[in-house]
């Protein structure tokens, strides 16, 4: 746990008082240790309709804008909608709830912000393959290890991990197992590995002793993970009804917003950009190929 004074990072006591005064969730604690947690019943059913009916016109409105053509057919391109504070007002409203910055602000600092802000809407399976084909169909992590280690490095146990992004899914549906939930490795984020290439599909990876985790959840719950921990979308089951989730990044100040691919969205002159000559000199001013958070 953690906390920003004067633009410095120090530990957040968290014991009891009167030494403890900054107390946290548990939820933080659980996601700091285990790397994911759910949070129960975060919107009323009111503001779950709310939500829905103005993402659902962002859909009518604005087409795909094909970040992820490179590796989505045109049909999965269309479950996807970006940059979704920008779009609609209750997003903008939504990722900004007191109850998820309760959790995500002792770990990431109360400075944190967005740096992805992307609405899921997968359809029902209909092909017995559980949509496989969606970018979350296999073991992943979203960034980092941002401490990559070898496998005979283990993490101290008595000290915290660190962490720099937090994943968080803000469910307008229901997602129970049938619906092909993301599932996590409790604990994985700690590895400093990315899950092992030659399991990349299989169900029954484990870490350290611990197999998957279903984050399954009631429209109006809010899951959140850790972008080390290791995860990926489980395959959908008969009685599949699709999902349908908000899904935010937040960052440490340090790390850069991926709202917009920064072909884009940029801070490099039209000058100095047309001197580049290499690849190497384009990552170098900022103008870096779209991955992760970008689409």
């Amino acid at each position: 746990m953690l906390k920003r004074e004067r633009g410095y990072l120090y530990p957040r006591n968290t014991g009891d008082p009167p030494n403890g005064a900054d107390k946290v969730a548990s939820e933080s604690i659980q996601l700091e240790s285990q790397g994911f947690c759910v949070v129960p019943a975060v919107l009323s059913t009111d503001s779950i309709e709310a939500l829905s009916q103005e993402i659902d016109e962002v859909y009518k409105e604005i087409p795909p804008d094909g970040r992820g053509a490179s590796y989505r057919t045109d049909g999965v391109d269309q479950e996807f909608r970006y940059e979704m504070f920008n779009r609609s007002a209750l997003c903008q409203k939504v990722v900004a709830h007191p109850r998820i910055l309760q959790v995500i602000e002792p770990l990431l600092g109360d400075d944190c912000h967005i740096i992805a802000n992307t609405c899921w809407r997968n359809p029902a399976s209909t092909d017995g393959r559980g949509h496989e084909n969606h970018g979350g169909g296999f073991w992943h992590i979203d960034a980092g290890p941002h401490i990559p280690r070898s496998v005979d490095q283990p993490w101290p146990g008595d000290l915290p991990y660190p962490v720099f992004a937090i994943g968080v899914h803000i469910y307008l549906q229901d997602c129970p197992i049938a619906c092909g939930p993301t599932g996590v490795i409790p604990g994985s984020h700690t590895s400093g590995q990315v899950p092992p290439a030659a399991q990349r599909d299989d169900i029954e990876l484990t870490w350290n002793g611990s197999g998957v985790t279903p984050l399954t959840a009631k429209a109006g719950d809010v899951a959140m993970f850790v972008s080390d921990v290791w995860h990926r979308r489980l395959p959908s089951l008969e009685g599949d009804t699709g999902r349908f989730f908000l899904q935010v990044h937040y960052g440490r100040r340090d790390i850069a917003q991926r709202l917009h691919t920064t072909d884009n969205s940029n801070q490099i002159s039209a000058t100095a950009r047309a001197r580049i000559q290499s690849q190497r000199e384009a990552q170098l001013f900022g103008l870096h190929a779209p991955l992760f958070y970008d689409g």
